[in-house]
């Protein structure tokens, strides 16, 4: 029998940030009993993933490995950690452990994609501990940007695992647990051979600053704003949401929240005793009758997104309320990369009203991960015999290794679908499996490699033709007709382009052999040839072509 080994295997999260999703086993090689911790999900864009609804990460190996898992562990409730667990869970089949304000948000997600709730359990934070298989594991209370966020201490016949999620060292979160060192220390106290580490803000050098640092300069904005003010931040982040709302209760201000995702964060957050008190709130109906320099709005789409409130108060009126000349709009949130394009399409709309607008100020936002400082004092009081970076780009990860390297600690980039061996003296690669993306279309899960999006962009850049063709025998009926799509009307002869491309493919088929109009796929290529080849001449563009060939029977 092959000796046991402990092994680690992250299918999404490793080389992004987002759409977090990794894998522990111990046993023999390749019948590794199996825990999942996290699965999230990203968000696509419309330059590479147009018109795809969300990016989940490709569950292969554990839909055919299925059988081996154990349990599956959700570390805190934001989309790229727990987004996937409903619509995946039905491939896994394993039992959901979360503490109770994410549990109830999973259990959400399991009622959207139609699965039973009760397959989340919810369980305490440290010293309880979950017997799954060979792994006993506990939730080890972190802070961050969402309440009841944890670590996990994973114990394994090989050594202990401590897998940090996303956290920051914040004493003072106003929501949520606070950074607990003495807790930290005994939890992790004797040998800890990996410690699996967030590496979001390694490239920052200052220490991490405190959620409670912003409140005194948020009331001090609010009070001073002289018409209407409305804030945007991550709806999950509950103690900015909160902060924010008493910030314009003591201006004197009524304040409405606007969008579904921070009503119901509020709402769940309440519902759990993650928050046991919320400032009065007013509904958008009654908030359209409250004198302007009276009013405070709270609203979602801090990165741009189209159809979030913030958005849509760009555009125009939302629920009948609008911004005009001297609001005040504050984003009290960073931009994401890739998300730039959408906030500052925002941000020139509003200004563009006469709005005032407060971005990217230190004074008014601080990260939920830990900077380079942070993580250096993290390592040192773990002490593990190992540190791989998760939780990043590429570039993250690389760094973060480079720091525990610094340090005298031994490390590995360990990437989406690589099998890192923690069971010797040096942490190494022993295999890959896939580790591609699923893309959410609709209601459809598709894979990332199956064409359909690839063949939706090719659309998107080249326009589309549709050749029509009626045939009895070799006899052409009547003259073939053009249907295009995104394409101009007219070309370089000033004629309609459908009856340039018409006339060419008239005369074609005019000429064509008889060999050539009895053969479909010989007749669709001649077809689509010199369609590409006109559009080209006229337009510049080779367009997709699809051509319909109709035959009549005898």
């Amino acid at each position: 029998m092959s000796k046991n080994r402990l092994i680690y295997l992250p299918l999404g999260g490793a080389g992004e940030i987002g759409m977090n999703a990794y894998v522990y086993g111990y046993g023999a090689p390749g019948e590794e009993r199996l825990i999942v911790v996290d699965l999230g999900v990203t968000f696509p864009d419309m330059d590479s993933t147009p018109g795809v609804n969300l990016i989940l990460p490709d569950v292969t190996f554990l839909r055919d490995n299925a059988e081996r898992i154990e349990a599956i562990f959700i570390t805190h409730a934001h989309e790229d950690h727990v987004g996937a667990v409903g619509r995946l869970w039905p491939d896994l089949r394993a039992p959901v452990y979360a503490r109770k304000f994410t549990g109830h948000l999973a259990q959400l997600k399991f009622e959207e994609a139609g699965q039973n709730p009760d397959n989340v359990e919810i369980v305490g934070a440290w010293p309880e501990q979950v017997e799954a298989g060979p792994f006993k594991v506990a939730f080890l209370p972190v802070s961050h940007s969402i309440p009841e966020s944890a670590g996990l201490v994973i114990d394994t016949p090989a050594g202990r695992v401590v897998h940090t999620g996303d956290f920051k060292l914040d004493p003072t979160p106003g929501v949520g647990e606070p950074w607990d060192e003495t807790m930290w220390r005994e939890a992790t106290k004797g040998r800890v051979r990996a410690l699996v580490c967030d590496s979001t803000n390694v490239f920052s050098h200052h220490p991490g600053r405190s959620e409670a640092e912003l409140r005194a300069p948020l009331e001090k904005l609010v009070a001073a704003a002289p018409h209407m003010v409305v804030a945007t931040t991550f709806a999950s982040n509950v103690a900015r949401v909160k902060t924010l709302a008493e910030a314009g209760q003591a201006a004197g201000r009524s304040v409405c929240l606007l969008g579904r995702a921070m009503r119901r964060m509020i709402e769940v957050a309440v519902k759990t005793g993650v928050v046991d008190s919320f400032p009065t709130t007013v509904t958008p109906e009654d908030a359209r009758d409250i004198p302007r320099e009276s009013l405070m709005l709270i609203v979602t789409g801090s990165q741009g997104e189209r159809r979030a409130a913030s958005a849509q108060l760009s555009r125009g009126k939302y629920l009948g309320l609008a911004m005009a000349e001297g609001d005040t709009f504050l984003f009290s949130s960073k931009t994401i990369p890739g998300n730039e394009r959408g906030v500052i399409r925002t941000m020139n709309a509003f200004s563009e009203m006469g709005v005032d607008i407060v971005a990217e100020d230190d004074r008014y936002h601080v990260s939920g991960h830990a900077n380079r400082p942070d993580l250096e004092r993290v390592h040192a009081l773990v002490n593990p015999e190992f540190v791989i970076p998760m939780h990043g780009e590429h570039r993250h990860l690389r760094e973060h290794a480079r720091l525990a390297e610094a340090n005298g600690r031994i490390s590995l980039v360990v990437v989406n679908g690589a099998v890192c061996d923690l069971t010797g003296a040096r942490p190494h690669i022993v295999e890959h499996v896939e580790a591609e993306r699923v893309y959410l279309d609709g209601d459809i899960l598709i894979g990332s490699l199956d064409g359909v999006v690839r063949d939706r962009i090719r659309l998107a850049l080249n326009g589309h033709v549709i050749v029509n063709v009626i045939l009895e025998g070799d006899e052409p009926l009547g003259e073939p007709w053009v249907e295009t799509m995104g394409l101009p009307e007219t070309g370089k002869s000033r004629a309609a382009l459908a009856e340039v491309l018409e006339e060419d493919l008239g005369q074609f088929l005019m000429r064509a052999k008889a060999k050539t109009l009895r053969d479909d796929a010989a007749l669709e290529d001649e077809l689509q040839r010199i369609t590409k080849k006109t559009t080209q001449d006229e337009i510049g563009k080779k367009p997709e072509v699809t051509v319909v060939v109709s035959r009549l029977e005898g």
